[in-house]
């Protein structure tokens, strides 16, 4: 299987940005890792509340980015956030040659049971989302969306593709930003974690195509346990007129939309965030 990394050079900066950023985090974690089919699964962990969170973020994210999501959710729930095998971050690089929520979600069960965690709210963002919805996992409870991949195809606009295409051939902190920009709202600036995050990422690693629609039958498999829906009102990739339609149609669940917001959920957007999982996790 080929991996993430451009190079074994690449691997070790990525590795070495991610664990950095968790040792400078000024709220405590505990990490660990687990053995999967999928390989070596990292996880890191706040909180000591009374329902368990695991957070599985996006592409190209990972616990060491997520910090200020794992921060918002530890303060009301114990909170996980996994690294996704296959995607930048600290657990296995190896991955499909295609984007498939299915192998992704397989891993996602195998480390539910690995680090026993029951009664499970499973907090899925973009890609992760995709993944949360393809596992099968009777651990299970709950699950909140996030700008959820896994409805429709992503939608790439003429503007956005141009911004990424610069970003990829020529990975630079200001070509970075402008792509980013196109993923917040208008006036709104990306965090500066995430611009320089993104710079190493095009760097370091191959991209990852974003995953298809799942089929039918698996999305109405999912709408048999609580499952609330949040979407970005300015959210380019997976713009509310077309989402909120094919979830209402497979699932039969309305979409939370959030004010002012784009694909990419900053900080400030996060009591967004906090309020929805709080629909299902109680």
């Amino acid at each position: 299987m080929p991996t993430v990394y451009r190079s074994s050079r690449g691997q070790e900066a990525v590795r070495q940005w991610c664990s950095d950023a968790l040792a400078h985090a000024d709220f405590p974690l505990a990490t660990a890792t687990v053995d999967t089919g999928a390989g070596r699964v990292h996880v890191t962990s706040a909180g000591t509340g009374p329902a368990r969170v695991v957070v599985v973020p996006g592409t190209g994210f990972n616990a060491a980015v997520a910090l200020p999501w794992l921060r918002a959710l530890s303060a009301r729930w114990r909170t996980t956030v996994v690294d996704l095998p296959g995607q930048p971050g600290l657990s296995d690089p190896r991955r499909p040659r295609r984007a498939k929520p299915g192998w992704y979600g397989r891993a996602l069960d195998e480390t539910l049971a690995a680090v026993e965690a029951d009664g499970v709210v499973v907090v899925g963002n973009s890609l992760g989302a995709a993944v949360a919805l393809a596992a099968r996992s009777s651990r299970i409870a709950a699950r909140a969306l996030i700008s959820p991949a896994g409805f429709i195809r992503l939608s790439v606009d003429p503007r956005l593709a141009a911004a990424s295409s610069v970003w990829l051939l020529r990975p630079t902190p200001e070509h970075t930003r402008r792509m980013l920009r196109l993923f917040v709202a208008p006036g709104v600036q990306p965090p500066e974690t995430e611009v320089t995050w993104m710079t190493l990422l095009a760097r370091c690693c191959r991209t990852t195509l974003a995953p298809p629609p799942l089929p039918p039958e698996a999305l109405a498999r999912c709408a048999e346990r609580p499952c609330v829906v949040g979407v970005g009102e300015r959210d380019r990739f997976l713009p509310p007129r077309r989402l909120v339609p094919a979830v209402r149609r497979t699932m039969d669940l309305d979409v939370r939309v959030f004010p002012g917001v784009g694909h990419l959920t900053t900080p400030a957007d996060l009591d967004a965030v906090v309020s929805l999982v709080a629909a299902v996790a109680g």
